[in-house]
């Protein structure tokens, strides 16, 4: 009886100029996959910026992009609270691109702690504009990235759908809410302010 495992040889080309590798006859979807991660990592560890160009420990985070990603939120807050709102949300927009582009061996946890941060922050900006669309939907992000301890993310899509006269999904999401923030006041006052709207119109 012959076995399920079949081995297929693949033959691999490395490109001579830019070290990415290559399967030029593959058929596989899983070994592209892995192919375009390896290719990647490699060009992140290329960008290293250590003296002898080795990879760090494996859990470092480089001080320069964190200082970086914190002088764009405190930039974007700064904007924010003088009432450039447009500003704010183009400053909270680079801070989440440099954090999104921390290389792979920096702390996954990390990254979804700033982003999520950022994009509540970006949700705020926007809805200071009446942009209940956009920053529902950054809201929405910040709380997949971070659904316990982000009351502010859950509050935002919540009183964005509120705006938006999207009163179904408002009541459903903030309930879903106060299943992580139980106690959360800000949580329980839209819910309760979204139910008075919804028997008013009943």
């Amino acid at each position: 009886m012959e076995s399920p495992d079949t081995f297929t040889l693949l033959p691999l080309e490395m490109d001579p100029s830019t070290k990415a590798i290559s399967a030029s006859q593959s058929l596989s979807n899983a070994l592209n996959t892995e192919l375009v991660a390896l290719n990647s990592l490699h060009k992140g560890l290329l960008n290293v910026e250590t003296p002898t160009g080795t990879p760090p420990p494996p859990v470092p985070v480089n001080p320069k992009r964190s200082a970086q990603i914190s002088k764009l939120r405190e930039s974007g807050n700064a904007e924010f609270r003088k009432g450039n709102h447009g500003h704010a949300v183009k400053l909270y927009g680079l801070a989440i691109d440099m954090a999104l582009g921390r290389p792979h061996w920096e702390p996954s946890g990390l990254v979804k702690e700033e982003v999520s941060s950022l994009l509540s922050n970006r949700a705020q900006a926007n809805m200071a504009q009446q942009n209940w669309a956009e920053g529902a939907v950054d809201a929405e992000a910040s709380v997949e990235m971070k659904k316990m301890g982000n009351a502010k993310g859950w509050w935002r899509r919540g009183k964005c759908l509120l705006e938006m006269g999207r009163l179904d999904e408002a009541e459903q999401w903030v309930k879903q809410g106060l299943e992580f923030e139980a106690t959360e006041q800000d949580l329980v006052q839209l819910r309760d302010e979204i139910e008075k709207k919804q028997h008013g119109e009943a």
